[in-house]
C-alpha cells in the first residue's frame, strides 16, 4: 500500500508541471483597444498589438475600437468600455491633475508601455516672416509681439492644448496674439499645411512625426524655418504638460540644417488600475517580447524598443507591468 501511494505521488509530481504548462499555453485573451479614427497610425498599432498577443498567447485577439482619441479614451477606460486604450502622456497628466476637460483629478489609470515618443511639437514659420520681425527662436515671438497668425490643431485635440501652453509660456496666449493684431487658427493637420502655403498663416505649431509629408510638401512652395525652444522653455512646458524633451535632428528638412530642441507628445498603452495583475503581467510580457510586431506596422515605428516602451514617467505602470519590467531588467 505504501509503495502504491509513493508511486502515485511520484507520478503526480511528473504530470502536474506538464499540465500547468499546458494550461499556461492554452491561456488566451479577447481584448479591445480604444484608439481614434478608423484609419491612421493608431489603427495600425491596434493591429500590431493583436499580432503581439497572438504570438505569445495563441488564440488571443485585440480588436481596435474607434473612439474620439486620447482625451475621450480616459472616460472609455473608466467606464470599462475597452480593455486597453491609447492615450497621450499629456492627456494622462491632465487627467491626473484634474485639468480641463477633466472635472476632477483621477488616479485610476495605469500604463503598460510607451508606444512612441517621437511626435514633436514643430514650430514651423515662414522664413520671410521670421526675417521681417527678426525672429530666431520660439521665445522671440513673445518678445517681439508681431502681428502673427498661428495655426494649431483643432480644439479637443491634445496637440492644441500643448500648443496653447507653449504659447502662454512665452507670453503669447491667444488673447495676447490677438492684441498684437494677429490670430490663432484652429485647424486639422492637413489644413495647416495649406494655410502656410497660401500665406494665410505665418506659423504652424503642431505635433507631427519628423519628416511628415505635409511639412515636406509645404516646404516645396514656401520658404520655411524651424524655431528652436530655449532650454528653460522646454523645461517649463514639459513640467506643465507631461510631454518630454526632444531634438529634431539637423537636416531632417532641407530648410532646417541645425538641431532644433522642442518637446514631444508620446502615446502610451493604458489600462484601468484594477485590471487583474496577472493579466496585466501577461499583456506586458506579450507586447515587450514581441515588440517587433508593433514596430513593423509602419516605417514611423521602426525605432520602437523595449527600453523606449519602459520609459513612461507621467503615470505609474500597472503593478503587473511593473513586475514584468523588473524581471526583465527594464525598470
Amino acid at each position: 500500500m505504501k509503495l502504491s501511494i509513493k508511486k502515485t505521488l511520484m507520478t503526480a509530481a511528473l504530470v502536474l508541471p506538464g499540465l500547468m504548462m499546458n494550461v499556461a499555453a492554452a491561456q488566451s485573451y479577447n481584448l479591445t483597444v480604444a484608439g481614434a479614427s478608423p484609419g491612421g497610425l493608431w489603427s495600425l498599432l491596434g493591429a500590431g498589438l493583436d499580432s503581439a498577443m497572438k504570438a505569445e498567447f495563441p488564440g488571443s485577439t485585440v480588436t481596435y475600437q474607434t473612439s474620439g482619441g486620447g482625451l475621450a479614451n480616459v472616460a472609455v477606460l473608466q467606464r470599462n468600455d475597452a480593455s486597453l486604450a491609447i492615450i497621450e502622456d499629456a492627456v494622462l497628466q491632465r487627467a491626473r491633475e484634474g485639468e480641463a476637460p477633466f472635472r476632477e483629478p483621477t488616479d485610476d489609470i495605469r500604463v503598460l508601455a510607451n508606444l512612441y515618443t517621437w511626435a514633436p511639437m514643430q514650430p514651423v514659420m515662414r522664413e520671410a516672416f521670421a526675417e521681417e520681425y527678426d525672429i530666431d527662436s520660439f521665445a522671440d515671438i513673445g518678445e517681439v509681439k508681431p502681428p502673427i497668425t498661428i495655426a494649431i490643431n483643432k480644439r479637443g485635440n491634445i496637440a492644441s492644448s500643448v500648443a496653447e501652453t507653449m504659447l502662454e509660456t512665452i507670453g503669447a496666449s491667444p488673447e495676447e496674439v490677438k492684441r498684437w493684431g494677429g490670430d490663432i487658427i484652429y485647424a486639422a493637420s492637413g489644413e495647416q499645411a495649406n494655410l502656410i502655403q497660401d500665406r494665410r498663416a505665418d506659423m504652424i505649431l503642431n505635433s507631427l512625426f519628423v519628416g511628415h509629408s505635409s511639412l515636406m510638401q509645404a516646404g516645396t512652395s514656401v520658404d520655411l524655418t524651424l524655431l528652436p525652444l530655449p532650454e528653460e522653455i522646454v523645461q517649463a512646458v514639459t513640467a506643465s504638460t507631461g510631454t518630454t524633451p526632444f531634438v529634431i535632428p539637423g537636416g531632417a528638412y532641407e530648410w532646417a540644417p541645425n538641431d532644433v530642441p522642442t518637446v514631444s507628445i508620446s502615446a502610451t498603452l493604458a489600462v484601468r488600475s484594477d485590471m487583474d495583475e496577472q493579466q496585466a503581467y501577461d499583456l506586458t510580457k506579450a507586447i515587450y517580447e514581441n515588440y517587433e510586431k508593433i514596430a513593423g506596422v509602419h516605417p514611423a515605428m521602426k525605432t520602437l524598443s523595449p527600453e523606449i516602451m519602459a520609459s513612461v514617467e507621467v503615470t505609474p505602470y500597472h503593478d503587473g507591468a511593473a513586475r514584468y519590467l523588473k524581471e526583465a531588467g527594464l525598470r
